[in-house]
């Protein structure tokens, strides 16, 4: 392709020239970069360094403020006389927004969490004139305050180094940064006078920091080592630095009114209330104490708190707490709801009389039956307009703008959540995602500032993030037929049509649902406790699955080497043989019910004895779909045997049983090499085992004993002291093939 040709499709391609932002907030005008435009430009030349190599010094890249005089980044890219690139932004952030995208739609290149493809050409592609990179949108989040339990939690330093350059490239400037409190908090409540006990009491373990955060549940996989406080503290300190050198802003935490017991103790006539059970938990980790906001205890505690905070991580305003996450609270009286948010603001502004309220609203959708409109107005108005922003946290699925009146005048954020748990599997609602911010931007009297992506887990589906970052920067929805024809283009570095009809027909389909997901999303019985009477409703046609796995093994031979070909291969394998899963279930389940010993025998052999081996081969040979990874990223963090024993338990524990009795069971699920076999299919050995035997003895099949008996199988998992490979075994494309061979046929025939 020609400069020239390639410039005339980036301009169509990308949005360069766009409309001022919608609602514009006097309140929010102080949260803005820290670091000076000089630490900008050189934290973004050092990123360039880090993905490019040698060839960064192709990139002159420099921040001017100047550039945007209403908040709005934006991005001017010029060529040079010697075929560099010059790149001038409003912050650091934007001018490695504006830096990628050139990467991306000049010279084909792609960053993603499953490889990069960084064939630069040689010499770069040149612009003809100026290309102007902006958006209409002053904030664009990063994270769900899961993420921090559900993917990054055993991350160190260059885990983290790489998702801040993915944060910069894909344009976040408003990151979650939770990592370290915990150490902040045992200063306070130290100085309150709890002792070491009940403070150990009350952390929960590091892969369930998410839900103690929120209140939820205490102590269940504690406790918590003071060697995880240091090396949390010192973690989060490089992130700060590095957020901060790029122009971001990033968001601290704030007190929520969950406390310890020992307050109780200290403050016998605190007013607290003890809350109900959470999910499927008892009273034993859960029914958290919470400090009614009103006490002047919950002041002097939040102020306490985030004075740790403004001291030893510096503020940039803004602040996450959530009241009531996932809690009924005690009264629906309006005026009640709002002394709680207002009483939670002045403990903010306490110690920070420019902070700024950043919320989930996650709890509006999740207890809908209690949040009406006039409980939601009244905790909203807790809090003076323009000093809370609301994240629509769901808005891709069930946007609550639309009927909360833009929040009821509020700033909110559309998000979009997408993942469940850090699942793995197909999944999208493109036509949504597509549409949504737009329907949000001209919505009446809109009080969107920002769009963000608040996935529960990440490291999944790449292709639905790179679309959603992108929107952020558009003034229209995008072709989706014509964008993802793009994508797949770039992540493999050359066209292949077969690829871009393959990608074209997922999109189309797997990644097109239109029914709401939090039920839908990924319930496979593949990843779930058999029994009779399983889930396996799908959104799309499988048919459209089979055709775009054919398209790509065509052309599998060819571009193997490219890991994100061999990801996109490994991971469009697994979700046909997760499909297929649910025919042999369905298979299994009615010859039982027909009492025909053979059929389920036939059938639960190939499935236990062929596909799911087959399965753990596959994603053992990826090192992205790797269990090892995880266990071993978890146990190196510990200073001893017994510290590495107690994250080992901490991280099988949250991918399986999520409680010490499977309280929120396969809620977390993965299908990762090792797992499948150790874990999945042992509980499939043993239903189908049990119900050959129910056959043979002409017993009924007893779904309550088969749990307890199965249960013994999955806490067995936990505590099997096994070691799983951090190194990918077996050669993709001979197992994926092989797979191919077999089972397409068979998918064939069962549509």
């Amino acid at each position: 392709m020609s400069p020239r040709s390639r410039y005339g499709l980036a301009v169509s391609v990308i949005s360069c020239l766009l409309a001022t932002t919608h609602c514009s907030f006097p309140t929010l005008d102080h949260l803005k970069p820290r670091a000076s435009e000089e630490t900008q430009g050189r934290a973004v030349v050092e990123l360039l360094e880090r993905l490019l190599g040698e060839r960064h010094r192709e990139f002159v890249v420099s921040v001017s403020g100047s550039l945007s005089n209403d908040s709005l980044d934006v991005c001017e890219l010029r060529s040079a006389r010697n075929s560099s690139i010059i790149a001038t932004g409003s912050s650091g952030v934007a001018v490695a927004t504006g830096v990628y995208n050139y990467l991306k739609y000049f010279c084909n290149c792609h960053v993603s969490w499953s490889g990069d493809q960084l064939a630069l050409p040689r010499p770069l592609p040149r612009l003809t004139g100026v290309l102007r990179i902006n958006t209409r949108h002053r904030f664009r989040y990063y994270q769900n305050v899961c993420t921090v339990s559900y993917s990054s939690v055993w991350w160190d330093w260059p885990r983290w180094e790489r998702e801040i350059d993915w944060m910069a490239l894909n344009g976040i400037n408003l990151p979650l940064a939770f990592t370290g409190q915990e150490a902040l908090w045992q200063e306070v409540y130290r100085a309150l006078g709890l002792n070491q006990t009940e403070i150990e009491d009350f952390f929960s373990g590091p892969a369930f920091l998410a839900w103690n955060r929120m209140g939820n549940m205490f102590e269940f996989g504690g406790p918590l080592p003071q060697s995880w406080h240091v090396k949390q503290l010192y973690l989060q300190f490089k992130i700060l630095e590095r957020m901060r050198s790029l122009g971001m802003i990033p968001v601290l935490p704030a007190f929520s009114g969950s406390i310890p017991q020992g307050i109780l103790r200290l403050f016998p006539k605190a007013n607290v209330t003890r809350l109900g059970p959470w999910a499927h938990f008892n009273c034993t980790y859960s029914c958290s104490y919470i400090l009614d906001p009103r006490d002047p205890l919950f002041l002097k505690i939040g102020s306490l708190y985030l004075s740790q905070v403004v001291e030893q991580f510096g503020t940039d305003h803004i602040y996450n707490t959530d009241t009531f996450n996932e809690m009924i609270p005690p009264s629906s009286d309006p005026d009640y709801l709002s002394e709680v948010s207002r009483s939670v603001f002045a403990s903010m502004t306490a110690v920070d009389p420019q902070a700024i309220w950043l919320m989930q609203g996650w709890l509006f959708f999740h207890e809908a039956e209690f949040w009406k409109p006039a409980q939601i107005k009244a905790l909203l108005h807790g809090v003076p307009i323009g000093r809370m922003i609301v994240l629509d946290l769901f808005a891709e699925t069930d946007p609550m703008f639309s009927y909360t009146e833009s929040f009821y005048g509020q700033p909110f954020i559309w998000c979009m959540l997408h993942n469940f748990g850090g699942n793995n599997g197909f999944f999208g609602t493109a036509g949504s995602i597509n549409s949504g911010p737009f329907k949000a931007l001209n919505f009446p009297n809109s009080t969107l500032v920002g769009l963000g992506i608040t996935p529960e887990g990440i490291e999944q589906n790449p292709v639905v993030y790179e679309l959603m970052t992108e929107l952020a920067w558009r003034k229209e929805p995008v072709n989706l037929a014509k964008w993802v024809s793009l994508y797949a283009i770039r992540r493999y570095g050359s066209m292949h049509e077969k690829l871009t009809v393959a990608w074209r027909i997922l999109f189309a389909s797997v990644y097109n649902c239109t029914v709401p997901h939090y039920k839908n999303h990924n319930h496979s019985p593949l990843v779930h406790r058999p029994s009779l009477h399983m889930n396996t409703d799908l959104w799309y046609e499988p048919a459209e699955l089979y055709k775009a796995w054919k398209l790509m093994m065509d052309v599998a031979p060819s571009l193997i080497s490219k890991e994100t070909f061999r990801y996109d291969l490994v991971d469009i394998t697994r979700q046909v043989l997760q499909v297929l899963t649910s025919t042999f279930y369905l298979d299994i389940a009615e010859a039982f019910n027909s009492k025909n010993l053979p059929e389920l025998l036939t059938a639960g052999g190939v499935l236990v004895y062929d596909l799911l081996p087959e399965l753990d081969r596959l994603l053992s040979s990826d090192r992205n779909f790797l269990l090892g990874t995880w266990l071993e990223q978890a146990q190196s963090l510990g200073l001893d045997e017994k510290e590495a024993q107690l994250y080992d338990m901490n991280a099988r524990n949250q991918i399986t049983l999520w409680g010490p009795s499977g309280e929120i069971l396969d809620y977390a699920n993965k299908q990762w090499g090792g797992l499948m076999e150790d874990y999945y299919a042992q509980r499939w050995g043993l239903f189908v085992s049990t119900l050959v035997d129910c056959l043979n003895t002409g017993r009924p099949f007893k779904q309550d004993a088969f749990n307890q008996e199965v249960s013994q199988v999955e806490k067995g998992f936990i505590y099997n002291g096994r070691k799983y490979t951090t190194k990918p075994r077996g050669d993709t494309y001979e197992i994926a093939y092989r797979i191919f061979l077999k089972y397409y046929p068979q998918a064939l025939k069962r549509l």
